[in-house]
């Protein structure tokens, strides 16, 4: 790729992946954002590396490269220089591995099914029995029906994830540009060649569209709208703790709350610690478009689901709480790949709450798709052109509430 321009628009954690594989692929990269490096969606996360919530299809088998590339990939910034390894550091990789908690009968059974399939398609999933959730998690509830430990769940810390990524991007010689704006696609012969911003026109060989919750209005700025639009969620922080909470552990709930399309509050507890000691409390999704509010309804809903895991939670302080927007697609399917309707237009966005972990292997899967080489995956899944991407009319309500 020597030579070629490429232009990454979007500095989160999917912008700095895809801006790091094509600069250590020999490109021109220049990164561009209107405010700064993972300062929206990616900072607002709880840093998951799951495959436990995803059954078998494109987006697991995205998860499972993704988690195998993780520990490399920091590996590498670490072996690059001491800003490398410092920035490798930062990211927190951490895997602890995540338990999946039913507490009612259905749930048991679902729970079980779920596993099930999950195993034929390569996931470590091994059913707990109530001793050994015990010893693996002594403060969860005694009020559960079934368990399920996932030994390949990790967590990192999201900002500096980013950064680690970024940094080595940089290192490559990407170039950084914050505080600005795109305003409009400039096309000649049918081919997508420059952009307006904020600063002035900037032209390349290719424009990758990582602008997260953003990237449907900023795709229709470029002439090529897609159905892309924010997902909220909210984030519970408690005071610093012992030792309390030691793998990520959440209820069977949750994966039905991901899958589920409704725009009403879909809420389930997830709770997991830091490396400072804080207890991370989650989660919900609901469709609000760009409405930033808290509402304490909703914090009290993700607080109650929490309980009924760790009772002991109750006398904990919060000290703070937090949301943030997900990129969110009507499939719940991640958009990769080339934009067929205008040339030089590339996406890599929709991941919703799982972009974190999907960071890496997505922008392995960009770069392999860039360079025509057989992708690591079947990528047809992710394609730009199917229903659910083609759909105007929703980044045009998302952005308008």
């Amino acid at each position: 790729m020597n030579g070629t321009r490429a232009v990454v628009l979007g500095a989160g954690i999917i912008g700095a992946a895809c801006a790091r594989e094509l600069a250590l692929a020999g490109a021109a990269v220049t990164v561009v954002d209107r405010g700064g490096p993972a300062a929206a969606t990616t900072s607002h996360g709880e840093g998951n590396v799951l495959v436990s919530d995803k059954g078998p299809g494109p987006e697991l088998t995205l998860a499972q490269l993704s988690r195998a590339l993780w520990p490399e990939v920091l590996a590498q910034v670490a072996d690059r220089s001491a800003e490398g390894r410092r920035a490798a550091q930062a990211a927190e990789w951490d895997p602890k591995g995540g338990i999946v908690v039913a507490t009612t009968s259905a749930g048991a059974h679902g729970l079980a099914r779920f596993a099930d399939t999950q195993r034929s398609a390569g996931v470590r999933a091994e059913a707990l029995e109530p001793d050994a959730l015990r010893e693996a998690e002594p403060y969860v509830t005694r009020e559960h029906t079934a368990a399920v430990h996932y030994a390949e769940d990790a967590q990192v810390q999201p900002a500096g994830a980013a950064t680690a990524l970024l940094t080595d991007a940089l290192a490559a010689g990407a170039t950084l540009r914050g505080g600005e704006e795109v305003r409009s696609g400039v096309v000649r012969g049918g081919r997508l060649t420059g952009v307006r911003t904020t600063r002035g026109l900037l032209e390349a060989d290719l424009f990758v569209n990582a602008a997260g919750p953003w990237s449907g209005a900023l795709a229709a700025r470029l002439g090529a709208p897609v159905g892309v639009a924010p997902r909220r969620g909210d984030v519970l922080v408690t005071t610093p703790l012992p030792p309390t909470v030691f793998h990520k552990v959440y209820d069977a709930d949750y994966v039905g709350a991901v899958g589920s399309s409704e725009e009403e509050l879909q809420t389930s507890a997830v709770v997991e610690s830091t490396r400072a000691g804080s207890v991370l409390i989650g989660s919900s999704r609901r469709r609000v478009g760009f409405d930033d509010r808290l509402r304490p309804e909703v914090l009290s809903a993700v607080a109650a689901k929490a309980l009924r895991l760790f009772p002991s939670l109750a006398r904990v302080p919060v000290m703070r709480a937090y949301g943030g927007f997900r990129p969110y697609v009507a499939d719940h399917l991640p958009v990769i790949g080339a934009d067929p309707r205008l040339p030089g237009l590339w996406h890599a966005s929709g991941h919703e709450g799982a972009g974190i972990g999907l960071s890496v292997g997505t922008g392995r899967l960009l770069l392999h798709l860039v360079l025509g080489r057989t992708p690591p995956l079947d990528a047809a899944a992710f394609r730009v052109d199917r229903p659910a991407v083609l759909r105007p009319r929703q980044y045009q309500q998302e952005e308008r509430t």
